[in-house]
């Protein structure tokens, strides 16, 4: 079993090590992936955006292969608030209206709020676990988020699970499938 800080410090550590063409290779595996998920049901895609400085999974290529193979999809992007850690939800209008904050994460321009509901949440994460429990940054920001939505909550990750998360809390939310390079991981609930 392994904490949080050592995990999320580990990841960090994985990711940067990573070349640009490992990088591409790997997104493009996750997209391979994605593809495979069934969206017969869904008609709206909650989508982190990358921070690309972090070699976070390129979530720009799910977007357009769905704009492309499921157009009727609304795309959502989150706008955090770091007063408060909580998050907006905007129509993704495309990247023209996408400009990075502070922390390098791309956010959306628009003022204009997504008011319908979520059937799924591409979920950032560092680590996960067995269990689908995830590390993130630390925030809190997803997990607030998630903690109101019954929307299906998947992760993206580069690396495999690990066995499992010591300091798991009370608020944590738990992943229903986290998507990797090699496989897609259904998480028991």
């Amino acid at each position: 079993m392994t904490n949080k800080s050592f995990l999320r410090k580990q990841a960090l550590s994985q990711r940067k090590a990573l070349t640009d063409e490992e990088t591409a290779q790997l997104n493009n595996k996750l997209l391979k992936q994605f593809r495979t998920l069934n969206f017969s049901e869904i008609n709206s895609m909650h989508i982190f955006l990358p921070i690309v400085k972090k070699h976070e999974p390129n979530t720009f290529l799910f977007i357009d292969w769905l704009a492309q193979n499921h157009p009727s999809i609304d795309i959502i992007v989150p706008k955090a608030n770091f007063s408060d850690h909580s998050m907006s939800h905007h129509p993704y209008l495309g990247k023209a209206d996408l400009m990075e904050n502070e922390y390098h994460i791309p956010e959306p321009q628009t003022e204009e709020i997504f008011k319908g509901k979520i059937d799924m949440v591409l979920v950032p994460l560092l680590a996960f676990d067995e269990d689908g429990f995830r590390v993130g940054y630390g925030k809190g920001f997803y997990d607030r988020f998630l903690s109101g939505t019954d929307a299906k909550k998947v992760g993206i990750s580069f690396l495999e699970p690990v066995k499992r998360i010591s300091d798991v809390h009370l608020g944590d939310i738990r992943l229903d499938l986290c998507i990797t390079p090699s496989r897609i991981i259904k998480f028991e609930i």
